[in-house]
């Protein structure tokens, strides 16, 4: 991606996460006083990171061998899977349970939502035009989606397997 795009990227992440003050957690999450565990952040990042980098690398993949992206194409499908993956991802990793049985606030819903939507239109304006964007072709959104789909998919199994294997943190 351009310098402009990363810096537009970290622009519509860190709007999606303004929300984040306001978002209930888990019960369960604040039963008793934890302490935190350097560890268990450090292999946390060390398991999630190459699961998110596997999805960049299939991006990479479909864009040049399934779509034959130039570069403002290449460029536009990056951005638009960069963003909506880690805006989304945000609802997993929140949460030790299944995502979809932990409740967010609902403006952390709606910002994340807003976050992914602007980044998906924007391509089709001529501010995205701005930016070096152009429009993907519409199969590409299929592949968006499957791909998204996939991705929240393994991290929820990635996730599974990982508290499992290491369990809580020390509790006070």
């Amino acid at each position: 991606m351009l310098p402009i795009q990363i810096l537009l990227n970290n622009l519509l992440y860190d709007v999606s996460e303004i929300a984040i003050p306001f978002d209930r957690v888990d019960p369960e999450a604040i039963a008793e006083p934890v302490t935190w565990d350097i560890k268990l952040i450090q292999r946390f990042m060390l398991v999630f990171g190459p699961v998110s980098s596997v999805f960049d690398f299939l991006t990479f993949y479909a864009l040049l061998h399934m779509f034959n992206a130039g570069e403002a194409l290449f460029q536009t499908g990056w951005f638009m899977e960069s963003i909506t993956t880690q805006v989304l991802v945000v609802f997993a990793i929140r949460t030790r349970r299944l995502f979809f049985r932990s409740k967010p606030h609902r403006l952390l819903v709606a910002m994340a939502l807003g976050s992914a939507a602007v980044a998906t239109a924007l391509p089709f304006t001529p501010v995205g035009r701005w930016f070096g964007f152009i429009a993907p072709p519409p199969l590409f959104f299929a592949y968006l989606f499957g791909a998204t789909i996939a991705y929240l998919a393994l991290v929820e199994i990635t996730k599974s397997l990982f508290y499992r294997f290491y369990r809580a943190p020390a509790r006070r």
